[in-house]
């Protein structure tokens, strides 16, 4: 089972892996650099090479980066928009350099413009961040919980996105299961999952499905609330994880946790409790 948490970067980018090996990940995701600015520094020859070798001792795969928190693809101000199509492009050839091969984006918010304004903005600026960096990282498009001017929280709508890429083999889909579970898609029991995706399968394809964001969801079914809780303490609960690792279609998925870290569990934590319900 492909088993890992998003690990910290704080020190040098190599020092991820270290920290993904204590945690006995099978994989992880990264942040390349500081998530919370728009400005970054170059990576050098070197910090590449150490994170590339120190990945390949350790025999995890695959490593996934995330898109930082400020980017809005699905902005309509000029400025912002800008600065995030900048930033898309950059992490795209950042994940080329340490040969990371999935970059997970969140797809914003269109800010009371509505979807038709959204959907434009992030097609606009995936075609030319991908024509841009010629490499063969895919980027991932992140499910949303359906919070106000969310894009990307129903099936239909990513499939819309992805039906106007220009390099179709360079996309597939991160889903998020508390982003999914507030969007009103359920994972409640083993016949809830297999519906669901039954459902992602019929309209997206699961081959496009490449990497699952395992967390629990403070909000109930369909609240529209996008709240990470820990593994089985939310309204998903011990046996809708129990029936996510046990199906057989996700059997060699790469499942990363983005859970809490708080006085009442750790990712240790975490990572104990979903390999007790594997």
């Amino acid at each position: 089972m492909k088993l890992g948490v998003h690990v910290s970067i704080s020190g040098s980018i190599e020092m991820a892996v270290d920290r993904a090996v204590e945690r006995n990940c099978t994989t992880f995701q990264i942040f390349t650099r500081n998530p919370r600015g728009w400005k970054f520094k170059q990576l050098t020859s070197d910090e590449a090479r150490n994170f590339i070798d120190k990945l390949a001792a350790s025999g995890i795969d695959p490593a996934v980066a995330h898109m930082p928190y400020l980017p809005n693809l699905a902005s309509p101000k000029k400025g912002i928009y800008a600065m995030s199509l900048k930033t898309l492009i950059a992490e795209l050839d950042r994940c080329g350099r340490l040969k990371i091969p999935y970059l997970v984006t969140h797809l914003g918010s269109h800010l009371g413009r509505g979807m038709e304004v959204g959907f434009e903005r992030i097609i606009e600026a995936c075609n030319l961040a991908l024509s841009k960096v010629k490499n063969n990282v895919m980027l991932l498009l992140e499910n949303t919980a359906g919070t106000k001017n969310g894009m990307g929280s129903s099936f239909e709508d990513i499939l819309h996105i992805i039906d106007n890429f220009e390099k179709r083999e360079r996309v597939g889909v991160c889903f998020d299961t508390c982003h999914g579970f507030a969007a009103g898609y359920d994972f409640r029991n083993a016949g809830a999952v297999e519906k669901t995706l039954e459902a992602f399968d019929k309209t997206l394809g699961l081959q496009l499905l490449k990497v699952i964001h395992l967390n629990d969801s403070k909000g109930k079914l369909g609240s529209r609330i996008d709240r990470h809780e820990h593994i089985g303490m939310g309204f998903i609960g011990d046996e809708g994880f129990r029936a996510i690792l046990h199906n057989q279609s996700l059997k060699d998925m790469p499942f990363i946790l983005e859970t809490p870290i708080d006085n009442r569990r750790d990712d240790y934590g975490n990572l104990r409790k979903l390999r007790e319900l594997a």
